[in-house]
């Protein structure tokens, strides 16, 4: 497998309809809105369904979420103790922490893609880990394009809880919903980086194939089946590891426009590429 040796950039556009596509825990889980009421996905939530869709692909993944393990371990810690070089770089006084990563990015496709910091207590090796590792891979918030109306509906229960003669129906709390709107994303492969972490050109596609599939098997109360949608990934490929252009004026090169004053649906959007010299786009529909 070959090194990445180019610059990528690419974006993704999707679009929320009727459901929460990244609740804030520090707002009564309502979706996430800046303060000119534009809608947000966190940076951490795309990348938390893009190991969900790696894991789906058959690629091993270090981040785990509790609820999608395709292992039995617990912690970050049991995962990492669990690989046997990792616990031979842990247990030589020769080895460096450029060791500890390398066996890490060789291991796992997010710590390669993303990074990771390896923050552990002493445990069965004895020894204490301290390792950050910067990935080439990232990824900015997702914003929608126009502000965005949320609808609360109260919900309740009509079971009991607990042992008792009459049935209860005891309110539960709020759930909240994006009615509508279209969100973009963007992102930047950088090959300095790439280099360290050992990402691939073969990796590169991988991840490319997780952003047009990105909310495939990712249903839930809050976001129901073909609630989210990814319509489009636009992926930019520089002919140097620097690149012909700077990744913000690569992302700069996608431009929107409304078709109707108020857009309800995904339509009422026009998006268009301007062409930069030298720099071809590669338009993949989402599905």
């Amino acid at each position: 497998m070959t090194i990445l040796d180019h610059k990528i950039d690419f974006a993704v556009v999707l679009s929320v309809t009727k459901a929460n596509p990244n609740g804030d825990p520090l707002n009564g889980n309502r979706p996430r809105q800046n303060y000119d009421g534009h809608g947000e996905i966190s940076d951490v939530a795309i990348k938390r369904k893009i190991r969900n869709r790696l894991q789906d692909m058959g690629e091993p993944v270090f981040v785990q979420s509790n609820d999608r393990k395709s292992d039995a371990f617990g912690s970050l810690r049991e995962r990492a103790d669990a690989n046997a070089e990792l616990e031979k770089v842990l247990k030589s006084k020769t080895s460096t922490s450029d060791d500890f990563a390398k066996i890490a990015c060789q291991e796992w496709f997010d710590v390669r893609s993303f990074g990771q910091l390896f923050a552990f207590k002493g445990g069965k090796s004895g020894e204490g880990v301290s390792v950050g590792v910067r990935g080439p891979v990232s990824i900015h918030t997702a914003t929608s394009l126009d502000p965005i109306d949320i609808t609360s509906v109260q919900i309740t229960k009509s079971v009991n809880s607990e042992p008792g003669k009459d049935r209860g129906s005891d309110t539960m709390g709020m759930k909240h919903r994006v009615d509508f709107g279209v969100y973009v994303f963007y992102g930047s492969i950088n090959t300095q980086l790439a280099e360290k972490t050992g990402f691939t050109n073969e990796d590169a596609e991988k991840l490319k194939q997780a952003l047009a599939t990105l909310f495939e098997n990712d249903a839930s109360s809050a976001r129901p089946e073909g609630s989210m949608e990814v319509h489009t990934v636009y992926w930019w490929e520089h002919s140097s590891k620097l690149g012909q252009y700077s990744s913000a004026k690569v992302h700069r090169s996608l431009t929107w426009e409304r078709q109707v004053e108020q857009p309800k649906e995904y339509g009422h959007y026009k998006f268009q590429v301007l062409p930069l010299e030298g720099l071809e786009v590669q338009i993949i529909d989402g599905r």
